[in-house]
């Protein structure tokens, strides 16, 4: 038997909280949105988080289990990340005369995973002073562009290391075996 792609997702049954951060945030965001913890608005909320991943769940896929504790320590990393690389483009770019060296990094990925992959490029882009141009799982590799790299290689290795190692270890995924195409 092989193994469902992602266009063959097996049919399961749907529980009332069989994605329970997703239900969290939907339950969040319609209380933000409302401006209100009025009894209409928390029971509205209360709907909307039970609801909507029910009648949605043939499209979604199964809730991966993580290790919160390093979800945590990642989100740290990243918002310091987003913190002083804020501070750094600002010195660059407002800074006397001076002269930024763009690169496009190929940065392969580690594994197949696409919420890795997927996330793994969300961070690189939300850290101002690169964007995630392409994710490319055919080639396994992320195409970055950085606004100022001194050294190519020591960029990638740092963000595979800050980044994709702890989402691997977020997800309980090791990194595929053979090299890159």
């Amino acid at each position: 038997m092989t193994a469902p792609t992602t266009r063959e997702l097996p049919v399961r049954k749907a529980g009332w909280f069989s994605h329970p951060v997703l239900s969290v945030l939907l339950g969040a965001s319609w209380l933000a949105l409302s401006h209100s913890l009025e009894p209409v608005h928390l029971l509205s909320a209360l709907l909307i988080a039970l609801l909507l991943p029910r009648l949605l769940h043939r499209f979604l896929t199964p809730a991966d289990a993580i290790d919160w504790l390093a979800a945590m320590r990642l989100s740290a990393v990243v918002l310091k990340d987003i913190v002083l690389s804020n501070i750094t483009v600002a010195k660059l770019v407002l800074g006397p005369m001076s002269r930024p060296q763009p690169a496009w990094l190929p940065v392969p990925l580690a594994t197949g995973h696409p919420r890795i992959n997927a996330l793994f490029a969300t961070i690189i882009t939300t850290t101002p002073g690169t964007v995630s141009c392409v994710v490319d799982e055919q080639r396994r590799v992320i195409l970055v562009h950085a606004l100022n790299c001194d050294d190519p290689q020591a960029m990638i290795d740092d963000m595979k290391n800050r980044y994709e190692a702890p989402l691997m270890q977020i997800f309980g995924q090791q990194a595929r075996t053979g090299s890159a195409p």
